[in-house]
């Protein structure tokens, strides 16, 4: 099975983790090829989820101005053309981005062109996913979603909370996930990553998402399990991630196949290409090696990729079309 040429759906996929050495050189000729894996790439190992986001920094100092944001989404798209992607949903938080000036709308506008153009150039339909952090305090998180509402018929799909869930608390942005499914806005959440079940019951309590971001640690709780079966919650499972981040010691160990077999749905993501150093082709293999996955799984977990995706029906029937015609029942 020839896995690079498969087509791919990626829901989890975060902008500022996700800068090529080619990009980064761009925006700072001095960074050697050392620096960039010293600063951008996290190790095999990290003690927690705190310790792998600090990789990301390096990436956001360097997106500071439009043509930054610009350069590094065009990348991304370039990078994605090379792995087959067929559609993507990227995720941003804005207020990262306002460190040199730039007002938040101005960083959600640069980034949402940049991906307009990008994605009639590359043929790769895509949506924007706004960021909330958990540190941020419930005025910034409602900045947040205000300007995904600002944004509605760009681009921009959706809300999202990202960060270390295990660090803070969800009191801080309860209203703003209010506000966004007042206003119909989608909405997906990190949970069961940096803890366990109980924060994928807290968040489903409290956000109310469509999605949650990883959730692999549902399997802790069998009623939880049922639970997101029932209701059609749709996890965006990072393996390589979660096996960075030390949510497992080994990708044996890994939860994956167990919520594929239980028949939740999920949906195989990089979440961070640069950080992870990984591509979709490279997870789809390790599936491959170590739970023998095979194109049955992988279309399964593309087709539920689409259903949970924040698109329209006419962009979702295009990609339903496309996998099942290309490279997984059909050859060629």
């Amino acid at each position: 099975m020839d896995i690079a040429t498969l087509p791919k759906v990626e829901l989890h996929l975060h902008l500022d983790c996700s800068l090529s050495f080619r990009v980064v050189k761009n925006l700072n000729p001095a960074i050697s090829p050392e620096e960039y894996r010293r600063h951008f790439i996290a190790p095999p190992k990290c003690a927690d989820l705190a310790d792998y986001i600090t990789r990301a920094v390096a990436a956001i100092d360097l997106m500071q101005t439009e043509a930054a944001l610009r350069l590094v989404t065009a990348d991304l798209f370039e990078q994605l053309k090379a792995d087959h992607v067929i559609y993507a949903e990227i995720r941003f938080a804005p207020l990262e981005h306002t460190k040199k000036g730039l007002s938040p709308e101005a960083v959600v506008q640069a980034v949402q062109e940049a991906t307009a153009q990008a994605s009639k150039q590359m043929a790769i339909p895509a949506g924007l996913i706004l960021c909330t952090l958990r540190h941020y305090s419930e005025a910034q998180s409602m900045e947040t979603v205000r300007l995904v509402e600002q944004f509605r018929g760009t681009p921009v799909v959706g809300f999202d909370i990202a960060s270390d869930e295990a660090g803070f608390p969800v009191d801080n942005h309860i209203a703003a996930f209010r506000y966004a499914h007042e206003k119909g806005i989608p909405c997906t959440a990190h949970a069961g990553e940096a803890r366990g079940a109980d924060s994928v019951w807290e968040t489903l309590k409290h956000f109310k998402p469509r999605r949650i971001g990883h959730g692999v640690r549902s399997t802790e709780d069998p009623a939880l399990m049922d639970f997101l079966k029932k209701e059609n919650i749709h996890l965006e499972v990072c393996p390589t991630s979660n096996i960075q981040t030390n949510v497992y010691a080994r990708i044996t160990d890994h939860t994956a196949d167990k919520i594929y077999r239980s028949g939740v749905s999920l949906s195989i993501n990089t979440d961070a290409r640069t950080i992870s150093d990984t591509t979709l082709t490279a997870e789809y293999q390790k599936l491959e090696q170590v739970f023998g996955w095979g194109k049955t799984e992988l279309l399964r977990c593309n087709l539920n990729a689409v259903e949970a995706a924040f698109a329209g029906e006419e962009v979702k029937a295009g990609l339903r079309e496309q996998l099942l015609k290309k490279g997984f029942w059909l050859e060629g």
